[in-house]
């Protein structure tokens, strides 16, 4: 499922550490971001099935996750975390739960009033399956009160107040009834207990996916990733120095491609191939010291429906060029 609405481009650049090396004189360090696989921390203390403090005076500060509850999922994405194995996250890393009180067949939520101010809702709307996980587990389910909320394998997805950063999971067997959603919809489980986990997603910092070129009968040879999916540069970025100026609802909409190890690089010319260490603690790949994203409106391998939008996103040649006919 990917229900899409508009979103907006981020204005402010995003601001890069520099070491000496090969893009413009300049490579680029590793931040001390927390990763989104950082080890569990315990659940927040408290009374009844949904945390602690759910009544008034819960509510999250603005900026944490409880601030962005309403806000859709994005490009999902399955983290590997020390203590219970791999979690699904949406677009800006944070976790998200199931609650065993809901239901999923039908897919029904359970959780109303003061519960959903500490457990915010996901609403179905800008989702897109992460990579290794099967898009048709993506759904909706219709609120009491007529919002349309995000489903995983019909169970009813939420956020954590408590979690304020990308990666935490305090939220992990809270009341005994809230866990983090696996990769496939069932409750995280130590990586012991479950099957291998689905690749880590764009910024976890592992090297992942592959590089490759693929040919449209309009565009030519463009790169494409792992799955196939076209690759697009913002010309808002900027090479020199490297700096990436797509952030928040842009990154939702234009995925960033993490890290990708050369050996899986076929067919593209490697000047300039590095890393960015972003800010928002993702790594981006660059191609010729440009940074690299996919698009959430390209639904298969060999779409290019991101081509020319908003006359600043354009496919790759395997030179790190524009491909700016179309």
């Amino acid at each position: 499922m990917g229900i899409k609405r508009g979103t907006t481009l981020a204005a402010v650049a995003v601001v890069v550490t520099l070491t000496a090396t090969a893009c413009g004189g300049y490579d680029f360090k590793a931040g001390d971001a927390k990763p989104a696989g950082a080890a569990a921390q315990a659940p927040a203390s408290g009374s009844g099935d949904y945390g602690s403090d759910y009544g008034a005076g819960s509510a999250a500060a603005p900026g944490d996750a409880a601030d962005s509850g309403g806000k859709p999922a994005g490009q999902l994405a399955a983290a590997q975390n020390e203590q219970i194995g791999a979690v699904l996250a949406d677009s800006a890393g944070f976790t998200l739960y199931r609650f065993d009180k809901d239901t999923a067949k039908p897919p029904k939520s359970n959780c109303e009033g003061d519960c959903a101010k500490t457990w915010p809702v996901v609403p179905a709307g800008d989702a897109t399956a992460a990579a290794g996980m099967d898009p048709a587990l993506l759904g909706e389910v219709a609120r009491a009160d007529g919002s349309k909320q995000l489903t995983v394998a019909g169970w009813p997805v939420y956020r954590y107040s408590k979690d304020t950063k990308a990666g935490e999971t305090n939220g992990q067997g809270v009341g005994g009834t809230w866990f983090a959603f696996g990769p496939d919809g069932k409750k995280a489980a130590k990586a012991a207990d479950a099957p291998a986990p689905a690749p880590a997603p764009a910024g976890a910092g592992q090297v992942s996916g592959a590089l490759t070129v693929a040919n449209d009968p309009k565009l030519g040879d463009h790169i494409v990733d792992g799955n196939g999916m076209t690759v697009y540069r913002f010309k808002k970025d900027t090479a020199w120095p490297m700096a990436s100026n797509c952030t928040g609802d842009c990154v939702a909409k234009w995925p960033v491609v993490p890290p990708v190890d050369k050996a899986n690089v076929k067919g593209i010319v490697e000047k300039g191939f590095s890393v960015l260490d972003r800010p928002d603690g993702k790594k981006q790949q660059s191609v010729d010291c440009w940074p690299i994203y996919t698009f959430t409106g390209d639904k298969k391998a060999g779409d290019v429906n991101g081509q020319g939008v908003g006359g600043t996103w354009y496919a790759v040649s395997p030179d790190g060029k524009l491909i700016t006919t179309s």
